[in-house]
C-alpha cells in the first residue's frame, strides 16, 4: 500500500482548541500539497479556509463536537451554517447520554435530521466507542445506518480512548451496506493506517499522517 493512496483516505485533522489561523493555514496547504481526502478542522475557520483555497481543498468540520450533548436543533444549525461557510462533510457526535439512557430513537431521529440538514453532503456519525459496551455499539451502528449517515466514526480523538480493530469488527457485522467507515483516535503510525484500511476502513481520522508518510510521497 503506497502512501499517496494511504493519504487519500485521510482527513488530515487539526481540533486543538488553541489552534490559529496560521497552523490552520499549514494544514490546509499539507493536504493540497499531499492529496488527503479532507481537511477537518474547527468551524471557525471554514469560512475563511473556503475562501483562500476554493474547490481545490475539501473541508470538514464537527458538529455537537466533543461532548455529543448539544441540543438536536443547535447541531441542525451548526451543521447548516458550516456548510454555508464551504464545509463538504459533518463529523456529528452522538447524544452519549440518550445512548446511556437507552433512548435509541431520539439518537436516531437526532441523526436523521442532521443529515437532512446536511443535504447532499457527507455526515459521519461520532459514537466514541470508548465509552460504550459491546451492545451499545451494535445497536448504534442500527442507528446510524436507519439515521441515513454516510459513516459511522470510532472516536472523537478527545475521549478516554481511540480506535480499536475489535470495534471495526464489530461496525462490519452491523451497519448497512451503505454506511461506511472511519477509525479516528490513536491512529497514528503507518502500521496503524495499513492495517485499518485492509479491514475496509474508508476514512482515517488523523493528525499525523502526512508528517508519518510525507518522505515517501
Amino acid at each position: 500500500m503506497n502512501a499517496k493512496d494511504i493519504l487519500s483516505h485521510v482527513d488530515h485533522t487539526l481540533l486543538k482548541p488553541t489552534a490559529t489561523w496560521q497552523a490552520i493555514l499549514a494544514l490546509c496547504e499539507e493536504a493540497v500539497k499531499y492529496g488527503t481526502a479532507t481537511v477537518c478542522i474547527p468551524a471557525s475557520y471554514v469560512g475563511k479556509a473556503h475562501e483562500h483555497f476554493g474547490d481545490s481543498l475539501k473541508l470538514c468540520t464537527t458538529v455537537g463536537f466533543p461532548l455529543g450533548y448539544d441540543t438536536t436543533e443547535s447541531k441542525v444549525f451548526q451543521a447548516k451554517d458550516a456548510i454555508a461557510k464551504g464545509a463538504e462533510e459533518i463529523d456529528m457526535v452522538v447524544n452519549l447520554g440518550w445512548v446511556k439512557d437507552g433512548l435509541f430513537d431520539k439518537v436516531t431521529e437526532e441523526i436523521r435530521k442532521v443529515k437532512e440538514a446536511c443535504g447532499d453532503k457527507v455526515l459521519k456519525v461520532i459514537v466514541e466507542t470508548c465509552y460504550l459496551t459491546e451492545d451499545e455499539k451494535i445497536v448504534l451502528c442500527g442507528c446510524v445506518s436507519q439515521g441515513g449517515a454516510q459513516y459511522i466514526k470510532t472516536s472523537t480523538g478527545f475521549g478516554a480512548g481511540g480506535a480499536t480493530v475489535e470495534d471495526i469488527f464489530l461496525f462490519k457485522q452491523h451497519i448497512a451496506p451503505h454506511v461506511k467507515m472511519k477509525a479516528s483516535g490513536g491512529v497514528r503510525t503507518r502500521e496503524d493506517m495499513e492495517t485499518y484500511l485492509r479491514l475496509g476502513v474508508d476514512r482515517l481520522g488523523a493528525s499525523g499522517a502526512v508528517a508519518a508518510l510525507k518522505d515517501e510521497v
